[in-house]
């Protein structure tokens, strides 16, 4: 190696414990940034319909990341309806997690998405969302059974707020679609991946 060449210095890994519906875009901002320090172990996407799952699972993740020989470890999760409890989980554990109290919001910026009071009455979607809006929303609510309950979940919406990580044409018509299967007005905005992406690149 030349003399003057530079060296990368080696970072600790870390054990990122990650909610499934963001495992892609997670290793798309380590690919993207050559985090290969970062070591990702996902926890089910479908606990976002059962979240007192959520907190249990992050604790035994820790321990089991902590069994492995992981003395950094980083939860790649917002609250995701556990009311408090995954900081509680955080904070005896001492681990960090990243802060927001939906991927929603820190997608789009923490600070920036409690500015947004003009959207107390939209539905969200991310690129997740898009791709299994059929699975996670219409089969998981019974809309596909019993269309008629759509107006009980989403009657106080109005409009779907598509904030996608990734410009991606299909996934647009995917979100149009939900929101015209939703009966929603329909918002783009492109977001990237925000708080995600800082925090791991810091991590």
């Amino acid at each position: 190696m030349p003399a003057d060449a530079e060296q990368t210095p080696t970072r600790e890994r870390i054990r990122v414990i990650g909610c499934g519906a963001l495992a892609r875009e997670i290793l798309a901002v380590c690919e993207v940034n050559g985090l290969t320090h970062v070591d990702l172990h996902c926890l089910p996407a479908i606990w976002h319909n059962h979240p007192e799952r959520i907190a249990p699972g992050i604790r035994k993740a820790i321990a089991d990341a902590r069994a492995e020989g992981f003395e950094r470890i980083l939860v790649a999760y917002a609250d995701c309806g556990t009311a408090g409890e995954l900081d509680t989980v955080c904070v005896e554990e001492d681990v960090e997690r990243i802060a927001g109290p939906h991927c929603y919001s820190f997608f789009a910026g923490n600070d920036r998405f409690a500015e947004w009071e003009d959207d107390l009455d939209a539905f969200f979607l991310t690129d997740f969302l898009a791709r299994h809006f059929e699975t996670f929303v219409i089969r998981s609510l019974g809309l596909d059974r019993h269309p008629e309950l759509r107006d009980l979940y989403f009657g106080n919406y109005r409009k779907l707020i598509y904030l996608s990580q990734e410009e991606d044409p299909e996934l647009q018509k995917q979100a149009r679609e939900a929101a015209e299967q939703l009966d929603l007005e329909y918002e783009y905005r492109f977001t990237g991946y925000g708080d995600l992406e800082t925090v791991l690149r810091n991590a």
